[in-house]
């Protein structure tokens, strides 16, 4: 079964198709559609969805501005900052503990100039210039997490049931790997929740120097990246995608390029999905989805067939414990974009 989620002017259509039903016909799934309250700007998301149907995202505020969002119950909850101007929840944050976590803004000016990974994920004009942190939010309190010695920024993008948080932070080595405003070295990092909050550093690839994590499930096993330090935002910080378990990290396989190779969700199975680099498309442009499973190693998820434009970008953003996929493809442009599941 094949879903397709379609947005058009605001408005979301949804129908489904079935391939090998050919000549009988099955009952369509229904779903309903709802409209998530804003903070009064114009543009919201949700970025993750858990269990108890919590969404978890961002939203604008009239000054442009974003802060982190949560929608639940029927309520919007404006998460706050730490003191700066943006916040947001970026990753899948899967938890059915309450625990929440993102990268939020304080008010520290940046000294080394750097944008840092949250630059991209914030509205201009005010996405740079300030030191940005990890945030966990739980019990409506948001708390800044520790860096590695030395380090300015971090950022945070899963947690578990078990208290483990997942991200990546800066350390203080000044690395010639990095490239643009970066400067730092920043390393795969897990926080084991507090108090006090207590930061863990992930191994990387041999000779890689940079990396981040993604995902962690409820059997601690985390997904991430592993590269170079680059400029802090996926390109060749993600030569590698990796899986870190029992102490140990697993390069995923071979892709068709050393670029864009993201992790970004995986199952309590251990099932992993994410997107991989393009070998014509070093600055991501175009990306291929793909599905990681023990016993059959690396798959590719194609884009949809039949669009006008061709699709020829496909991304895999969750999985669940039934190991269905869920996703967006799209044209080159980006121009014709259809959120899909399989």
């Amino acid at each position: 079964m094949l879903i397709i989620l379609v947005a058009l002017g605001g408005a979301a259509l949804v129908f489904a198709q079935n391939a090998a039903a050919q000549t009988k016909a099955k009952p369509q799934t229904q779903y309903n559609v709802s409209t998530l309250a804003s903070l009064g700007g114009t543009s919201s998301g949700g970025n993750s969805i858990n269990d108890q149907s919590w969404v978890a995202g961002y939203s604008r505020l009239p000054d442009r501005n974003r802060h982190a969002t949560l929608w639940r119950n029927g309520a919007l909850t404006d998460l706050g900052t730490l003191g700066g101007r943006n916040s947001s929840v970026t990753w899948n944050v899967k938890n059915t503990s309450g625990i929440i976590v993102g990268i939020s803004q304080t008010l520290t000016p940046e000294p080394l100039g750097e944008n840092w990974s949250s630059a991209a994920f914030y509205s201009t004009p005010n996405n740079a210039g300030y030191i940005n942190l990890g945030f966990v939010w739980k019990g409506g309190q948001m708390r800044g997490l520790p860096n590695f010695p030395g380090g300015n920024n971090g950022f945070a993008t899963g947690a578990n049931n078990l208290g483990q948080v997942v991200g990546w932070a800066e350390n203080g080595v000044h690395d010639p790997t990095c490239c643009c405003t970066q400067v730092l070295q920043f390393r795969p990092a897990v926080w084991t929740l507090g108090p006090p909050d207590q930061i863990h550093d992930l191994p990387l690839i041999p000779g890689d120097t940079s990396g981040a994590a993604t995902a962690i499930n409820d059997n601690g096993q985390i997904v991430g990246i592993s590269g170079i330090c680059d400029q802090a935002v996926g390109r060749h910080t993600a030569k590698h995608a990796v899986l870190w378990e029992n102490g140990g990290v697993t390069d995923l396989g071979t892709f068709p390029a050393a670029w864009w190779n993201t992790p970004t969700a995986i199952n309590q199975h251990g099932d992993i999905v994410g997107f991989a680099g393009d070998p014509a498309f070093v600055e991501g442009d175009v990306l291929h989805a793909f599905v990681w499973t023990r016993e059959d190693g690396l798959r590719p998820l194609k884009p949809l067939k039949g669009r006008t434009p061709q699709h020829v970008d496909s991304e895999a953003y969750g999985i669940n414990e039934a190991g269905q996929v869920v996703g967006v493809s799209c044209d080159a442009q980006q121009t014709d974009c259809r959120a899909v599941a399989c």
